[in-house]
């Protein structure tokens, strides 16, 4: 059984950094690509990054540039996701995604209930 819980949102200011965590209660964390996706009020779910379980591949959401990093620490069953020099439009819901595949459409097996990210200006 997959029970994902985001941690690590707030509020910040402009420029901020945030590093977002995501951990499974699970035993099976070290199978699955895991992912993030966001969610901005009136807005469509957006794909962020996405990891292989061997946390070899990477795979990022055109908007990112540079600015995000997708890790995972299998040893501790977690995902994470760093967020840097953040933006006001990176105001968002963050949801953590699991499963054998977590694609850019928002397939995925298992979602946590998301983390809230506020970015003020």
């Amino acid at each position: 059984q997959v029970q994902l819980e985001e941690s690590g949102g707030g509020l910040v200011q402009a420029g901020g950094s945030l590093r977002l965590s995501c951990a499974d209660s699970g035993r099976t964390f070290s199978r699955y690509t895991m992912g993030w996706f966001r969610q901005a009020p009136g807005k469509e779910r957006e794909f962020v990054a996405a990891i292989d379980w061997s946390g070899s591949r990477r795979n990022y959401g055109g908007f990112v540039k540079g600015r995000f990093t997708i890790s995972r620490d299998n040893a501790k069953n977690t995902v994470y996701l760093q967020i840097n020099s953040l933006k006001p439009e990176d105001t968002a819901v963050y949801y953590c995604a699991a499963g054998m595949r977590v694609l850019s459409d928002g397939r995925a097996d298992y979602w946590g209930l998301g983390t809230q990210v506020t970015v003020s200006s």
